[in-house]
């Protein structure tokens, strides 16, 4: 696929729908399940159609496992410890570069394989997971102008799923169903590398193609060498064959103006670039550019897959030895200062960056200044690049690991589990407990909904505590392969945590209230009792106005201080503990 692919025959029932338009059209979600029940058919030794799940408008969620290795069994290529390739497309069904690109490349290699040709042999050392499309709700929802600054194809599918869920944001609070059956797929197979397959707006430019790779900048840091080499020598062979690759997704620094320069980032675990990295898997993210046409979108697409068999076939042994290390040293977390966000350094470098001529002028449209881009006629952009990524927040692990509240396991312990994390229920109450609980000090929520729910910035911090836990509350040891997820999910503070995306938001609202009647004859009875909270209370007339001028602040002075003030209030149901519980007899 180093040119961009003639128009095939269009009788031939393994053809995309895309080939026979000449690129113009992408196949409905009829045409993915046809050519997954062909492809079967035609290499019943091969492949294998496999239905994963079903999404909220009952449509299958389906994938291919492609192999030579001489079994489509799973527990058999587990047990051989066959390297399997996870390639996953239509996450975001409006960019469907992935879908076409994914049969298009698995039938060239499956026929060469059939045909003898050296190129595929491969197949014979690894397993190719395909995913087609992980949004089929989404697909399905056709229309035009979906992706409005996208070259192709002629209609599209909609980014979000049936719940109007963006699933790329979805995958460390996994409220779609979707996503629970993708990540249960892939526990299953425990892929080495999962690459995830999408197109970028944004400016526009010269180059066709980024390629980011995890773990580089977060994840096991024994594995950052090669999830570096697995990105160079995707984005060399590339180049060999004309594309003209990026090492980062380029947003701009400043909206709408090039002259700004970019920023690199690290993702947070609600998108796949930062989720598999916590799990000690390589990931990568494609973005081919969506101004290109999409012939040759599918043709870029189509050589990364390419070359990342090749790179799994040839490396896969060692860097399964590596993940497997990785995973033994996340046992070993307990104590130990992570990583939970990262921010950008204020370091920029100058770089040269392939764009094209571009001018600003005023618009009578938006009454501000707008950017037109004179596509063909290149420009080198001298411009600055923000690409100096730092941890930002640090998280104590816990020796032992986190106590979560009976009252939130129901809905908590099935995310747990979709995760693969490891968690016991306690059969008995405990009491007085000593652990460490996390009370907030301030809470401020997002002015609009996010994907479905209202987050939360949470200020506060841990303290030592006697907790009382009812039966049914859970234990996540830190002693797990899956620690670092572990400490994402559970650490309050963390930008994609349980926490963070409101699971825990009714423990802000008070529920019970003092008359204020009432509470007037109790804040005379307790000034009268206890000469320091009546000096206390004074000093803070005489240094707060506000407070002074706010009758129901000062009644709330008493009201926090007396005993039927809600202890719990603020209080968040995830402890951290140093020790694990004893083991029933």
């Amino acid at each position: 696929m180093a040119n961009p692919p003639s128009t095939p025959p269009a009788d031939d029932l393994l053809i995309t729908e895309a080939e026979r338009s000449g690129f113009r059209r992408t196949g409905s979600y009829a045409e993915v399940a046809a050519l997954c029940l062909r492809f079967a058919l035609t290499w019943p030794q091969q492949v294998r159609v496999m239905e994963f799940g079903t999404t909220p408008e009952q449509r299958p969620l389906l994938a291919l496992l492609v192999t030579r290795c001489g079994s489509l069994d799973i527990a058999e290529i587990r047990r051989r410890h066959v390297p399997v390739l996870m390639v996953q497309a239509g996450i975001h069904p409006g960019e469907s570069d992935g879908k076409d690109a994914g049969f298009i490349v698995l039938r060239e290699l499956l026929g060469a394989a059939a045909a003898g040709a050296p190129e595929a042999s491969a197949l014979q050392q690894i397993a190719v997971l395909f995913v087609p499309v992980l949004s089929p709700d989404g697909h399905e929802r056709v229309g035009p102008w979906h992706r409005a600054n996208q070259n192709g194809p002629e209609e599209m599918g909609w980014r979000a799923n049936a719940q109007n869920l963006n699933l790329n944001r979805d995958y460390a609070k996994l409220d779609a169903p979707e996503m629970r059956a993708v990540l249960q797929l892939m526990d299953q197979f425990d892929p080495l590398l999962c690459v995830d397959l999408h197109v970028a707006n944004g400016a526009d430019f010269e180059h066709d193609v980024s390629i980011q790779v995890e773990p580089l900048h977060l994840g096991a840091p024994s594995l950052r060498a090669t999830g570096t080499a697995i990105r160079d020598a995707v984005i060399a062979d590339l180049a060999r064959q004309g594309s003209l690759p990026l090492t980062f997704y380029p947003v701009l620094a400043v909206p709408d103006d090039p002259a700004g320069g970019f920023v690199d980032y690290v993702f947070t675990p609600r998108y796949s670039t930062g989720y598999w990295p916590l799990r000690n898997r390589f990931t990568m993210l494609v973005e081919t550019h969506a101004w290109k046409e999409y012939a040759w979108r599918v043709t870029t697409t189509g050589n990364v897959i390419r070359s990342l068999i090749i790179l799994t076939a040839a490396n896969g042994r060692n860097w399964r030895r590596e993940v497997v290390a990785a995973d033994a040293a996340g046992c070993n977390l307990g104590g130990s200062d992570v990583a939970i966000d990262y921010s950008l350094g204020e370091r920029a470098d100058l770089i040269d960056f392939r764009g094209w001529a571009w001018t600003r002028s005023h618009s009578d449209i938006s009454g501000t200044l707008m950017t037109t881009y004179h596509r063909g006629q290149p420009q080198r952009w001298r411009v600055p690049f923000r690409g100096d990524v730092q941890p930002s927040r640090f998280a104590k692990a816990p020796r032992g690991g986190y106590y979560i509240a009976a009252g939130y396991a129901l809905e908590i312990a099935p995310r747990l589990a979709a995760h693969g994390i490891d968690f016991t229920c306690l059969a008995a109450a405990v009491t007085a407990q000593p652990l460490q609980s996390f009370r907030t000090s301030h809470v401020r929520f997002d002015a609009e909904p996010n994907e479905g729910r209202w987050r939360v910035a949470l200020q506060g911090a841990w303290q030592d505590e006697l907790i009382d836990l009812a039966a049914g509350a859970l234990f996540v040891p830190i002693a797990q392969p899956r620690a670092l997820l572990v400490m994402v999910l559970l650490e309050p503070q963390a930008p994609d945590s349980f926490a963070t995306w409101g699971f825990f938001n009714a423990v802000f609202e008070r529920k019970e209230y003092m008359e204020a009647y009432v509470a007037e004859q109790e804040a005379r009875r307790m000034l009268a009792a206890d000469p320091a909270l009546a000096e206390a209370f004074r000093k803070r007339l005489a240094t707060d106005a506000h407070f002074a001028a706010d009758a129901g602040a000062r009644l709330d002075f008493f009201y926090q201080r007396h005993p039927a003030w809600d202890a719990r209030l603020g209080l968040l149901p995830v402890f951290r503990s140093e020790t694990a519980p004893a083991p029933v007899r």
